[in-house]
């Protein structure tokens, strides 16, 4: 494969460790020429001291002081302008754009329109913002080369296919760690119980959207903006083995799947190799291991909030910012004990239904409608924790 010079906006998150990781496999051929994180520079220092970048951002200006005291000889930049100071980086040819939150929207739009390709792990950039991301990568001609498994899986399955030739995408959900659970045992679930995913490793927030699916309706909406699908051809189904990570099904009935053991690095070192393949650091796949395969239906009435990410997208405008944001905010107080797990979906959808959408014509628009949707829930919080009191 040619080389490649990227940037990693989120270095410090799981992604960019993994990715990182992936990096180091590949040798040679990846140098990292950027790097940016919010505020972990003790592990920055030290990914600086192995890959040697040009510029490393950090987002709190304090601590962006401090590391560059540690580190002299390298340029270190601070809040939203260093982020797209990195990626917008002149060597750059590949932006990783792993930063967790609405913080990523503007370094990713900055970087596509500077013609960087993008590797997309930030959520935020295609549900909050996902018309006005595809209109300008579509103008520059950048590759958007999805990170997520479910979502590269679907763009694997589609090389050398025509649009017109597909009958729907099949997104699959390990259905977290509730999916056995009935109405009254989802109740009383504690937050150790929704931290404990069966299938993968994340951060708390990420988990907390696996228990509840939204993670999976906030992917059924990036599917339709990454690939241009309408809503009505993109289905979840539960597979608890995470083995297959999304179906394409063809117009003749043809099912393609992509399948691989549950790790990140596979499709990282996809993104970053692509449109080449190239060797792994990956043992055989062990057939035995995944003897059975299992499949089932999500069950809409107990998981509210795939629904609401459904109800999101077909209204379109800014409720899809407005639900992403306002989500964040509810599974954090989720996590600081503020409401039970089951309040999370009903609150979100008395937000919801209390938003006049309106379409955004930039992105200082959507993160205006994203800041509204944190005050909103915010007050909403607010007022939970005073009448239970």
């Amino acid at each position: 494969m040619r080389n490649k010079n990227i940037a990693i906006l989120g270095s410090t998150g799981s992604i960019g460790q993994n990715t990182l990781n992936v990096a180091r496999n590949l040798g040679s051929s990846i140098s990292v020429r950027a790097l940016a994180a919010r505020s972990n520079i003790d592990l920055l220092e030290k990914q600086i001291a192995e890959f040697h970048p040009c510029i490393v951002a950090v987002f709190e200006e304090e601590k962006a002081e401090i590391l560059q005291a540690r580190v002299p000889h390298v340029k270190i930049v601070s809040g939203l302008s260093g982020l797209v100071e990195v990626a917008t980086e002149k060597s750059v040819d590949l932006v990783v754009s792993a930063m967790v939150g609405t913080v990523g929207i503007l370094p990713t739009a900055r970087a596509i329109e500077s013609s960087k390709n993008i590797a997309l792990a930030n959520k935020e950039v295609m549900v909050s913002a996902g018309e006005y991301i595809r209109e300008i990568a579509e103008k520059k001609g950048v590759d958007l080369l999805p990170i997520d498994s479910e979502h590269s899986a679907i763009f694997q399955c589609l090389q050398g296919e025509k649009k017109e030739s597909v009958r729907r995408l099949i997104l699959t959900a390990s259905g977290g760690p509730f999916r056995n659970f009935s109405k009254e045992m989802l109740e009383n679930v504690t937050i150790e119980d929704a931290l404990k995913h069966p299938s993968w490793s994340m951060g708390a927030k990420n988990t907390i959207d696996s228990s509840t699916l939204m993670n999976k309706g906030l992917e059924v909406i990036e599917a339709h903006y990454l690939f241009s699908i309408p809503l009505s051809k993109i289905d979840v189904i539960i597979h608890p083995q995470s083995v297959i990570h999304s179906f394409v099904e063809m117009v003749d009935g043809s099912m393609l799947a992509q399948l691989s053991k549950p790790n990140m690095m596979m499709p990282i070192q996809y993104a970053l190799t692509f449109p080449e393949r190239v060797k792994g650091s990956f043992p055989l796949f062990d057939f035995k291991k995944y003897a059975s395969l299992d499949f089932f239906e999500p069950e809409h009435a107990l998981f509210p909030c795939l629904n609401l990410a459904y109800v999101a997208l077909k209204k379109g405008g800014s409720l899809p910012a407005y639900m992403n944001a306002a989500n964040e905010i509810l599974v954090a107080g989720f996590l600081e004990g503020k409401i039970k797990w089951s309040s999370i979906g009903s609150s979100l959808q008395k937000l919801m239904d209390a938003h006049t959408s309106i379409k955004p014509n930039s992105i200082e628009e959507i993160l205006a409608v994203d800041l509204r949707a944190r005050e909103d829930a915010t007050s909403l919080l607010e007022e939970c924790c005073v009448n239970n009191k």
